[in-house]
């Protein structure tokens, strides 16, 4: 199988997954026009898989399914996804063509962001990001907290695949929280290197992620104490401290 990042918008990715025959499964094409031309005059895709309802993520469906009538789109149940054709919920199996994912609810960011996890890839959305995680618009610190504790818990070759190019920011943020892990230095002199020269720094592995991700680190002592510094007050807990990395990364800035 050959994994492709499309880029859209200003940062958004779109993930195009094909099998040996060319076909396609479509993940969170929030804009058609880069799909159409990377599938050209080829087989229609297998699928799409809609990780939740923001516009950037789900924006091309209908004119995918314009050129292609009979795609099946999977989605989270919501009202707010019209374009879906079956609704997918927690720990289901989804085949697509020759692949097979489970289907993780991993509220936070939205009250029904779901994940894809199979074939060793993780298609997250806009819950985990490399180095980072999204914004919580519509749950809670514990919802978020949870749901990427749920997604650090899977293997760590796991590639995963994440909706925006917002590495390098979360580099810098990253850097600030935990100054001196190595391995994250070592991450953010590669992000530079990829992106001066207009690579995606994407798919990461989540054991790289587990190892620099402050988001995934509530518990290291080093993260905790500099959430506390930060808070001016003590944590007691993992989400506590989550919630404060979040809070200071909705404003930072370098």
């Amino acid at each position: 199988m050959h994994l492709l990042p499309l880029p859209a918008f200003d940062d958004n990715y779109i993930w195009l997954l094909r099998d040996a025959a060319g076909r396609a499964l479509v993940v969170d094409p929030g804009d058609a026009a880069p799909v159409l031309a990377a599938l050209g005059d080829g087989p229609p895709p297998h699928a799409i898989l809609l990780t939740h309802h923001h516009g950037d993520h789900v924006g091309g469906v209908p004119a995918l399914l314009a050129r292609w009538p009979c795609t099946p789109v999977f989605a989270p149940a919501d009202e707010r996804i019209g374009t879906a054709s079956q609704r997918v919920a927690d720990d289901e199996e989804v085949a697509v063509g020759p692949w097979r994912f489970r289907v993780l609810a991993v509220p936070g960011h939205t009250r029904t962001h779901v994940s894809y996890y199979g074939e060793g890839l993780l298609f997250c959305g806009d819950t985990l990001f490399s180095l980072g995680c999204g914004r919580m618009f519509e749950g809670t610190a514990a919802q978020m907290h949870a749901s990427l504790a749920r997604l650090a818990a899977l293997p760590g070759d796991t590639r995963v695949c994440c909706a925006h190019e917002y590495t390098l920011a979360n580099a810098a943020f990253a850097l600030a929280v935990d100054p001196d892990n190595p391995p994250l230095r070592a991450r953010a002199d590669e992000i530079r290197r990829l992106r001066a020269t207009g690579q995606p720094t994407l798919p990461t592995r989540l054991g790289e992620e587990r190892a620099c991700n402050p988001f995934l680190r509530c518990a290291e002592p080093a993260v905790h104490a500099a959430a506390q510094r930060h808070a001016g007050r003590p944590l007691a807990s993992g989400t506590e401290v989550f919630g404060v990395l979040r809070a200071w990364k909705d404003g930072f800035r370098t």
